[in-house]
C-alpha cells in the first residue's frame, strides 16, 4: 500500500512537469516571435524566462525519474537526493538564463533605447501565455494544496517546507510567470501610452529580479535538503508516535530524522521494547521491526538499537498532521 500511495505521487507530479513542459514551450515560442515582430524589451524578457522554464522542465523530469530508483548495494540509502540535484540545476538555470539575460537587456534598453511596435501581437501573446501558464499553475496549485491539506497546512507553507523539490520548482516558477506576465502588460502598455522605451526596459528589469529571488530561494531550499535537512516538529511528533504504536516497543528515548529525498526518511531510533527476551531473539525483533517501519509510506531506511535504562523516555506531544512531508 505504501508503495502503491508513493507511485501515485510521483506520478502526479511527473505530470505536473509534463503540463508545465508543454505549456512553457507554446508560450516561449510566442512570445519570441513576439518579442521579434513588437521589440518590445518586457517581451524579450518575456521569451528569455520562457525559455529557461521549458530548460527547467528538463531536468525536473530527470530529478523525478531517477529520485524514485530503489536503492541497490551502491545507493544504500536510495536515490532520492538525485531530485534536489537535478532541482539544483533548473533553478541555477532559472537565474542564469531568465534572470541575468533579462535584467541585461533591460539595462541595454536603457542606454540604447530601439522602437517598438505592433503592440497589439504583444498582448494577444501575452494574453495567450496567461492563459496557458494558468493551466500549468492550477495543476501545481491543486497537487500542493492536496498534500498541504493532508498534512493540516497552509498551501505556501507546504510550497517552502515540502521535502518535493520539483513540485516545488514547479509552482514557484508557474506563479512568477504569471506575476512576470502582468509586469510586462503594464511595461508594454506604458511603452505603448507614453512613447518612451523606459517603463518597458524596467519591466524587463523587474521580470528578471523577480526571477532571480524565486531562482535563490530554490537554491537554497535544495542545499539545505542536500546537506541533510531536519524534520518539522509536526512530523517528528508523528513519527515517534508511529514507533511507538508498535505493540513490541514499550518506549522511545532517542529520535534521529532526515530527509533522504522526497518523502523518504531516514530512521534511527533507540528503544525499550516489551517484556524480557534473551539477546538472540532481541536481535531478531528489533531487525523485524525495522523491515516493517520501513513497509510505511515515508521510511526508507529504519535503523533501531536498545535503550539503556537509565535513558529517560521522549516526551511526545499529540501528533498534529501525519508524516510524509
Amino acid at each position: 500500500m505504501a508503495h502503491t500511495e508513493k507511485r501515485k505521487e510521483s506520478s502526479s507530479t511527473l505530470l505536473t512537469v509534463i503540463i508545465a513542459f508543454v505549456a512553457n514551450i507554446l508560450v516561449a515560442a510566442a512570445k519570441s516571435v513576439a518579442a521579434v515582430l513588437t521589440g518590445s524589451a518586457s517581451m524579450t524578457a518575456e521569451a528569455a524566462h520562457s525559455w529557461a522554464d521549458t530548460g527547467n522542465q528538463v531536468f525536473l523530469f530527470f530529478a523525478e525519474r531517477r529520485s524514485v530508483k530503489p536503492r541497490d548495494k551502491s545507493h544504500p540509502m536510495g536515490y532520492g537526493r538525485e531530485a534536489y540535484v537535478w532541482s539544483m540545476f533548473a533553478a541555477f538555470g532559472l537565474f542564469t538564463a531568465g534572470a541575468v539575460v533579462s535584467i541585461m537587456h533591460g539595462i541595454q534598453q536603457i542606454i540604447a533605447p530601439e522602437p517598438a511596435a505592433d503592440f497589439e501581437v504583444a498582448y494577444l501573446v501575452l494574453a495567450v501565455a496567461f492563459v496557458f501558464e494558468g493551466i500549468s499553475f492550477t495543476q501545481a496549485f491543486r497537487q500542493t494544496r492536496k498534500a498541504a491539506h493532508e498534512l493540516e497546512r497552509h498551501t505556501l507553507e507546504q510550497v517552502l517546507i515540502s521535502s518535493d523539490p520539483t513540485l516545488r520548482a514547479v509552482f514557484a516558477e508557474d506563479a512568477a510567470a504569471l506575476v512576470g506576465l502582468v509586469v510586462a502588460f503594464g511595461g508594454v502598455f506604458l511603452h505603448q501610452v507614453t512613447g518612451s522605451p523606459l517603463p518597458d526596459a524596467v519591466g524587463s528589469i523587474v521580470v528578471g529580479v523577480l526571477l532571480a529571488a524565486v531562482a535563490v530561494v530554490l537554491i537554497d531550499r535544495n542545499r539545505r535538503f542536500l546537506v541533510g535537512q531536519g524534520v518539522t516538529p509536526d512530523i517528528e511528533r508523528s513519527m515517534a508516535l508511529r514507533v511507538l504504536e508498535h505493540p513490541d516497543i514499550a518506549r522511545l528515548t532517542y529520535l534521529h530524522l532526515e530527509f533522504v529525498g522526497p518523502r523518504k526518511l531516514y530512521l534511527v531510533a533507540a528503544v525499550d521494547l516489551q517484556g524480557d527476551h534473551p539477546e538472540h531473539e532481541v536481535a531478531v525483533t528489533l531487525r523485524r521491526i525495522e523491515r516493517e517501519l520501513e513497509d510505511r509510506e515515508t521510511v526508507e531506511e529504519a535503523v533501531l538499537t536498545l535503550a539503556t535504562p537509565d535513558e529517560a523516555a521522549l516526551s511526545i506531544a499529540p501528533a498534529e498532521s501525519r508524516a510524509g512531508s
